[in-house]
């Protein structure tokens, strides 16, 4: 049974010695952890913390979605997750996917959902399957994003792609042969456009089934690019999802490393 909210940072916790922001993920309600003075909090530590009648600004995709009191973290009402803790809101934005208590615009820079068909990035996608073992593989991008995420002049793009051959998006128990989900991250260094990998999984080779086992593949897409800590710099939301559980990450992209920052989990 997974049932976690974990983070993973560069240095050892540090008790907060100036405001504490708190990050939400508004759909669920889960409490990832908090950021203060540049260090990034677990979600126990911050919930400590915590009091009702926090106001959080409310962030969609591209876009603010204004103000929502928070309530006093408690555990999930769900059984699988009662070690999780949420945070109610009001009003609850529909399209809200990230809440964060900061002075601070978490959106400085507009992300632009652009055509996920465009020969560049799909060739791009292929080339890069091809790395990880799919000799011949089926491209299907789910959704393009450019923004600037350094705040340098220069946009970088993200890119979501999965495809398990399922007809309804359902996705399997086991993973078909060439089948994957990823998200990349496409970037100028030193004059060069290159390609990382934010998160993802691939299956060169069907999974081999023994009696009722199964590998639960996952499906990966970019929720939210945010400035979670108030540095300028945007942060990279990935939520995945696999037939009976998910995850939501925070992650830091710099050229040379990506680095999973706070995570919050569910699942049976």
């Amino acid at each position: 049974m997974l049932c976690v909210a974990s983070v993973v940072v560069a240095n050892p916790f540090v008790a907060a010695k100036g405001e504490l922001h708190p990050i939400i993920e508004v759909r669920t309600g889960y409490l990832f952890g908090a950021t203060a003075d540049g260090k990034w909090l677990k979600a126990d530590e911050t919930a400590k913390a915590l009091s009702g009648g926090t106001t959080y600004q409310v962030y969609g995709l591209t876009k603010p979605l204004g103000e929502s009191k928070g309530g006093k973290p408690k555990p999930s009402e769900e059984d699988v997750c009662s070690d999780v803790l949420t945070v109610s809101l009001s009003p609850k934005p529909e399209k809200g996917v990230i809440g964060i208590a900061a002075p601070w615009n978490a959106l400085p820079r507009e992300p632009k959902v652009i055509d996920p068909t465009q020969k560049v990035y799909l060739d791009a996608v292929r080339d890069f399957l091809k790395t990880k073992g799919i000799e011949q593989p089926k491209v299907k991008i789910e959704s393009i994003l450019r923004v600037d995420l350094d705040g340098d002049g220069e946009d970088e793009v993200l890119i979501s792609a999965t495809n398990y051959f399922s007809k309804d998006n359902h996705l399997p128990m086991r993973s078909p042969a060439g089948s994957y989900s990823m998200v990349l991250l496409r970037r100028m260094v030193a004059d060069k456009v290159e390609t990382q990998l934010v998160e993802g999984e691939f299956h060169p080779k069907a999974y081999v089934r023994k009696g009722d086992s199964f590998d639960a593949p996952n499906a990966y897409k970019v929720i939210a690019v945010l400035d979670l800590d108030g540095d300028g710099k945007m942060e990279v939301v990935v939520g995945s999802n696999y037939y009976e559980g998910e995850e939501i990450t925070i992650y830091r992209c710099d050229p040379k490393k990506v680095e999973a920052l706070l995570s919050v989990a569910c699942g049976a």
